[in-house]
């Protein structure tokens, strides 16, 4: 099998690019993994929730049963008084026992005058002084009910009981009320919803639990047994209208999502705790990220297959690119040979004509100084043929030091004052005395400075102003600019040959900018 790779990658990105989408493949089913978790316990959360409001509107529906059950009661005892008061209790049990929970109707007539006891109650001695009062726990409530409740213990189970009293005319007194075996209303909650994995209690304001799936905490401070603080039962500051936790539970020992929200009726104002275990979400979640791990490596397995076979396939084309690689390397090395050979003429075309140019440049500056000011015609002369000896053997590189440029351009600068004297005004500044130890291109600051006196105007009214500073990386050459209007010839002759050499050398080429009233030209140096 032949396999020909135009742009065949290097061995090294094929590695990069497999480990890339290695680790691309493992980034994306960790975050699928997170959002399949997330969304699963946001479910599971949505479902605790409805748990939550079922639970608890059974527990109030069957308070407010409870209610309804003692105003029934009272509307009887106070309308016929003693007429009839044993058959409605008698009656209102019967009707009881077709119900899952039994709250039974009891009465106790009590004889002022003789100081007999009639009852049908068999918590009757509640009303007796004699006994322990540690046997019941009063409910407190401000509602407007106003039924008395007490918590009553008796051979090992513990009874709510709620009642009222009727004061008769001859000062006999009747009670009358409803008693319900808080094991028996703690059943009916577990049977109203079995299909949830929560339960619920039912505690008052000040705390004393009056159901319980353990039956010894029944009648206890559910702040003693849980972890339940003050806190968690403000729940008219949170939005929602009841507070949410996880906790540990008392009954369990797991970690649930508790829900406490208030339970407030005529007659009862308390709060209700629906606990939500949490050992399903988990087991659901484990199983999301076991599939999830599963697919992750079987999808590792097909990208490491497919990455093998690749690499085996690009084994030959590795081989091929070399070969291409290292005869297209000779192409190069011999393309710039040719190329450099080609600069190196140009170069030595432009050395040739750039001596040549200034000397008649030099001429041309003498002839119209003889008809000015012979004298100054003289030393001009005698300057040009010392500054003249510079360009007789011109360097073979067409690079010299920066202190032979700067010793060089101070002799040209002293031969142009023979022409312009307060016409032209020369600053020299040198910032870095170990750049003149460096090198910058043959004539580089005559062709700037001649490029400056060409194109710009020079005279006792305008000055020309030139200054070269030399600075560690460079010399900026600036002067002032006030361009003729008038078309100057062979304007680009001296940049260009800039420009060449530094393109030879591979330096940065020369910078040239106008900043306000300053034309700029700065010549990078070279090591």
């Amino acid at each position: 099998m032949n396999i020909n790779f135009k742009h065949a990658l290097s061995q090294k990105s094929v590695y990069i690019t497999a480990l890339s989408a290695c680790f691309i493949a493992v980034a994306a089913f960790a975050v699928l993994s997170l959002l399949i978790a997330e969304d699963s316990r946001k479910n599971t959360d949505d479902f605790a929730k409805k748990t939550f409001f079922r639970k608890y509107e059974s527990v109030e529906h069957e308070f407010r049963n409870i209610e309804e059950y003692q105003y029934l009661l009272r509307a009887l005892i106070q309308k016929d008084g003693l007429k009839n008061y044993k058959e409605y209790s008698s009656v209102l049990n019967d009707l009881n026992k077709k119900r899952n929970l039994l709250p039974y109707s009891w009465y106790q007539y009590e004889n002022s005058s003789s100081g007999k006891t009639e009852s049908n109650n068999p918590l009757s001695d509640i009303f007796e002084n004699k006994k322990n009062p540690e046997q019941s726990i009063v409910i407190k409530n401000n509602g407007p009910g106003h039924f008395k409740d007490l918590l009553v213990t008796r051979k090992d189970s513990m009874y709510w009981v709620s009642y009222d009293s009727l004061v008769l005319p001859d000062k006999n007194r009747l009670y009358y009320g409803s008693t319900v075996s808080l094991d028996d209303l703690h059943q009916y909650f577990i049977n109203v919803d079995k299909s949830s994995n929560t339960y619920a209690y039912v505690f008052t304001k000040e705390g004393i639990c009056i159901t319980h799936p353990e039956k010894k905490y029944i009648g206890k401070n559910i702040y003693d047994f849980t972890d339940i603080q003050p806190k968690d039962t403000l729940c008219r500051t949170a939005e929602s209208g009841y507070t949410k936790s996880t906790a540990i539970s008392e009954y369990l020992g797991v970690e649930v999502t508790r829900f406490i929200k208030p339970l407030k009726t005529d007659n009862f104002d308390g709060y209700t705790v629906v606990n939500h275990v949490n050992f399903i979400i988990d087991e659901n979640i484990n199983k999301i990220k076991t599939y999830t791990i599963y697919i992750f490596l079987a999808a590792l397995f097909l990208i490491v297959t497919v990455f093998i076979l690749f690499q085996r396939a690009t084994a030959i084309a590795y081989k091929e690119k070399e070969k291409v690689q290292s005869e297209k390397n000779m192409l190069l090395i011999e393309n710039e040979k040719m190329h450099k050979a080609e600069v190196i003429n140009q170069l030595q075309q432009l050395k040739n004509n750039i001596n040549p140019h200034f000397l008649f440049n030099s001429l041309n500056s003498l002839y119209m100084l003889i008809g000015i000011n012979k004298e100054n015609a003289q030393k001009f002369t005698m300057n040009l043929s010392k500054i003249y000896r510079y360009l007789i053997v011109p360097p073979k590189e067409n690079i010299v030091p920066v202190s032979q440029e700067i010793k060089f351009i101070k002799q040209y600068m002293d031969l142009l004052k023979s022409r312009f004297d307060e016409e032209m005004t020369f600053n020299l500044i040198i910032k870095d005395e170990k750049s003149l130890e460096k090198r910058i291109p043959y004539l580089s600051l005559q062709v700037v400075t001649e490029n400056a006196i060409k194109h710009n105007i020079a005279t006792i009214d305008q000055p020309l102003e030139i200054i070269i500073t030399v600075e560690e990386h460079g010399i900026t050459v600036k002067n002032t600019w006030q361009p003729k209007t008038e078309a100057v010839q062979g304007e680009k002759f001296g940049i260009d040959y800039l420009n060449q050499i530094y393109e030879y050398f591979r330096i940065n080429s020369l910078n040239i900018s106008v900043d306000g009233e300053y034309f700029i030209c700065f010549l990078p140096l070279m090591e």
